[in-house]
């Protein structure tokens, strides 16, 4: 009863006011810089490339567009590809802070769940079984092989008298994404044709995506992320410990059904558009945390906005590098947030959920 009666009940945490980045002033502070950094990011997106485009010139493209001016063309066939980055990187970084508050594990990511595997494996599936090609038809297979794979680890992980607990769910995740990834190897190496189709899906570029794929996966990325944002009072609890969640009112397992789905529906939607992208779900929400402490209130918000300034930051780095070629973008996640991360983690206060 004395828990009941502190503030507990409305904010469902009680960290201190520097792990909170300052109060609620502060954070709206570092939200208005982050979104302005998210602007900055977007309109380098736009101009910068194997072929850089000056701010008078993207101005003018923006303000009058000519069809028959080079240079605005530029603009606008980068318009889609900032447009999937800020979807996609909004959607893994939201579902990578979700995902690691309903695990109550730091280093939870869409992997871990067997996510990402389940969503590879059903694209194989449908370019092997029936000729699908490009994104637009990877993401129903994707988004099918996401919840599939969810809902087989939680169904696992429930089973017994204490439910999905934090460990039960990464053990039946890492279990499920280790027999999918042999499943899905098992059909590339035998099938040659399946392979070169998924070889560059696999490795997680924002190239190409026209606005049919985008208008494709821009509801499903769209209602994962309201369903995501709302959860963030459900997250405080859960975070507090599955008994104390239920003494402040909270039903644990529609909860954590409720936040799964959100997860699913983002990172089925966002792998189908990109490929999988790896640590960008897991290295924002540590980064955000530094920024704003712990409540997944604003935990969230942050890595929303956050999440595509790393995806963009990577994808315009990966076009300045080798031009006139490039670095797809999943690689280099992968090679700026090993690094990241593992600076991150040293610190306890990173690693604190």
């Amino acid at each position: 009863m004395a828990v009941r009666s502190t503030a507990l009940p409305r904010g469902l945490s009680v960290p201190d006011a520097a792990a909170e980045g300052g109060g609620p002033g502060g954070r709206k502070r570092k939200l208005l810089a982050a979104a302005a950094a998210l602007a900055l990011i977007g309109i380098a997106s736009l101009t910068l490339g194997a072929r850089p485009v000056g701010l008078d010139t993207f101005l003018a493209a923006v303000t009058a567009f000519d069809p028959a001016n080079g240079d605005h063309a530029v603009v606008a066939s980068r318009v889609p590809r900032t447009v999937a980055g800020l979807l996609v990187g909004a959607a893994l970084a939201a579902a990578g802070a979700a995902m690691q508050g309903v695990a109550r594990n730091p280093l939870a990511d869409p992997g871990i769940l067997g996510i990402n595997a389940g969503a590879a494996l059903a694209v194989v599936a449908g370019i092997h079984l029936f000729g699908v090609s490009g994104p637009a038809g990877y993401l129903w297979f994707a988004f099918a092989g996401a919840a599939a794979a969810a809902a087989a680890v939680y169904a696992v992980a429930a089973l017994g008298r204490e439910g999905a607990t934090p460990i039960k769910l990464a053990l039946a995740g890492a279990v499920l994404a280790g027999g999918l990834g042999s499943l899905t190897n098992a059909i590339l190496v035998s099938q040659q044709e399946t392979l070169d189709r998924f070889r560059f899906w696999q490795v997680g570029t924002l190239s190409g995506r026209g606005f049919e794929v985008l208008g494709t996966a821009a509801p499903f990325l769209a209602a994962g992320l309201v369903l995501i944002l709302g959860t963030g009072r459900v997250l405080n609890a859960l975070a507090l410990g599955d008994d104390v969640a239920r003494g402040l009112g909270q039903r644990v397992a529609l909860a954590r059904a409720g936040v799964a789905l959100g997860v699913v529906v983002l990172c089925g939607a966002a792998t189908a558009v990109a490929g999988p992208i790896a640590f960008v779900g897991l290295v924002v929400p540590h980064l955000v945390r530094l920024l704003v402490g712990s409540d997944y209130r604003w935990v969230l918000v942050f890595s929303a906005v956050l999440g595509p300034v790393l995806l963009l930051g990577a994808d315009i780095l990966g076009r300045i590098l080798l031009p006139p070629g490039e670095i797809q973008v999943g690689i280099l996640t992968a090679l700026v947030g090993a690094p990241v991360f593992l600076a991150l983690i040293r610190t306890r206060k990173a690693a604190d959920l």
